[in-house]
């Protein structure tokens, strides 16, 4: 596993549209572990391959030590609406509300070309929607509806981790045509 170069707002990289992986070989594998190391080495909560400079579908999202890993990922069912803080490691440095599902289903293949849905709720709703817009050429910017002062941050980040703290993270794994 090896750390990736980061992509930053002003590459063209992270606005063009990603290719389907039709290979599920090696190559991705190690893509997929570079991506997580890298994603934990910039303690974030997510990561697109456009990120790293690859215009693939393919995205993780990490939350509560579980790093949820999705190849050509697709969002299938949303529900509800919520307006909440959202950053980007690729825009650091910059905070701003964005409105997104609160809950959304997602469709995907895993690294060895299987697929399954995720269902998610709140944070990890949030940040599925966010990584699976990457792959689209979308970053959180264009949808921001106000921008964060520091000062403003601090204090989001505070009620930001209470609300995580009181709230449990709703995901959920299945393989289509299972028993629910």
């Amino acid at each position: 596993m090896a750390l990736r170069n980061m992509r930053f707002l002003g590459d063209d990289i992270l606005r063009k549209n990603t290719r389907t992986v039709e290979k599920f070989d090696e190559r991705l594998w190690e893509l997929l572990d570079d991506m997580k190391e890298t994603l934990v080495s910039q303690n974030g909560a997510g990561l697109a391959a456009p990120q790293v400079g690859i215009l693939k579908k393919v995205a993780i999202v990490s939350f509560d030590d579980v790093h949820i890993e999705l190849v050509n990922p697709e969002i299938t069912h949303e529900e509800g609406e919520v307006s909440d803080m959202e950053g980007c490691l690729s825009i650091p440095n910059k905070t701003g509300y964005v409105t997104r599902p609160s809950k959304v289903r997602v469709h995907a293949q895993d690294r060895n070309g299987e697929w399954f849905d995720v269902e998610a709720e709140g944070f990890v709703a949030r940040a599925l929607c966010h990584e699976i817009d990457h792959l689209s050429g979308i970053l959180y910017s264009d949808k921001v509806t106000k921008w964060v002062d520091n000062d403003e941050l601090e204090k989001m980040r505070e009620q930001a981790k209470k609300r995580h703290n009181k709230v449990p993270q709703r995901v959920t794994f299945t393989k289509p045509g299972s028993e629910e």
